[in-house]
């Protein structure tokens, strides 16, 4: 059984890194502490089961196994993805390290490198949002005055033609500027003070859902794939409806406007323990999923997706995906995305505060 330590490594117990050991048929003899803290799995249940159980569908780790077993000595894999039977994924790098002893044969070693990455990730997108944030603020501001003189200019104009059929020229101006006027609107909305109450986070998906099939009813299909066990979070329900529709809407448009034949979202939570959020140390964060079956982003925008005014759809604002991050850095969350074509998922980071004393400084 794990529980019983092979003899001669009492010491793994007391190691900060995960490590587990294989026996000569690569099923699980040992698994110390911390690798039951690291990928959120019982040693227990694990004791028996084949490497390929416990982590599935990875090739690098069993690549990294075969060449350490090949050449009989110590095998590093640097930073890999790496996904548990419980379907949660890391980032990690990995020793695999021939042993001789009559339990086990290869010493698997686990640094994980997702917590590392993602606080430097998120610094660089904090910094980027409160840019982008007072950016468009100041843009905003800069031309809904001058906007506004111009439509009323044209609605004076409009009354002193004297040829009626020029009137279709004032209304295309008239037309543009309350067009411009609606998006000034849109660039304004992330800086209205947000609501914090208790909101349930499948409340806010199916009303997600519901606004996705009422506007592509025959089109697409929108899956659910939700942990019910989940707790409340402390959140504005509109901001979040709002910037899970958006990231949505924009995989709804890049499917249909490419044609995707059996084009499926799926809205997916998970609990995640142990997140670090702006160099915040939460117990437990609510982790969402918008997934898409579409054509993927293009690499040309892939790292500036975030960014406002950039788009990969022709007529499309670039706003979309913007205020999705900033509303979520509002939630004291974090936004990511990994894409390729077949499919897309951004990814949802919410801190889960229980709290009365939390809950009453967010509102202050």
């Amino acid at each position: 059984m794990v529980q019983n330590i092979p003899s001669g490594f009492s010491g793994l117990e007391h190691l900060a890194t995960a490590v587990i050991l294989l026996n000569q048929s690569h099923q699980v003899v040992y698994a110390n502490p911390s690798t039951e803290i690291l990928f959120a799995l019982s040693a227990t249940q694990i004791s028996g089961s084949y490497i390929s159980e416990v982590f599935l569908h990875c090739e690098i780790l069993q690549l990294a196994i075969d060449n350490a077993v090949k050449n009989d000595s110590p095998y590093r894999e640097h930073e890999f993805a790496i996904t548990t039977v419980r379907q949660q994924s890391f980032a990690v790098t990995c020793t695999v390290t021939p042993v001789e002893m009559s339990q086990a044969s290869l010493l698997l070693e686990f640094q994980q490198m997702d917590q590392q990455l993602r606080i430097a990730r998120e610094e660089r997108m904090l910094i980027q949002q409160q840019a982008n944030s007072e950016l468009l603020r100041n843009l905003a501001h800069e031309i809904r005055n001058p906007l506004g003189g111009l439509r009323g200019a044209a609605q004076l104009l409009e009354h002193e033609l004297p040829n009626p059929s020029l009137r279709e020229y004032t209304q295309v101006i008239i037309k543009e500027a309350d067009r411009l006027q609606s998006l000034m609107d849109r660039l304004l909305v992330p800086h209205r003070v947000p609501k914090y109450e208790p909101t349930n986070i499948h409340e806010v998906l199916e009303r997600v859902r519901s606004l996705l099939l009422a506007e592509s009813p025959n089109n697409i299909k929108v899956r659910r794939d939700y942990d019910t066990s989940l707790p409340d979070l402390i959140g504005d329900r509109e901001k979040l409806i709002q910037a899970v529709l958006n990231i949505a809407r924009n995989a709804v448009q890049a499917m249909q406007s490419n044609g995707t034949s059996d084009a499926e979202i799926v809205l997916k939570t998970r609990a995640e323990r142990q997140v670090t959020l702006a160099k915040k140390r939460y117990r437990v964060a609510i982790k969402l999923q918008i997934i898409d079956n579409g054509p993927g982003i293009s690499a040309d925008i892939k790292d500036k997706i975030f960014y406002p005014l950039v788009t990969g759809r022709e007529g499309g604002s670039g706003l979309g995906l913007a205020l999705a991050q900033t509303f979520v850095t509002q939630h004291h969350g974090m936004i990511d995305c990994e894409s390729q074509p077949g499919k897309t998922c951004f990814t949802i980071l919410l801190p889960v505060e229980t709290s009365a004393m939390k809950y009453a400084n967010i509102v202050q």
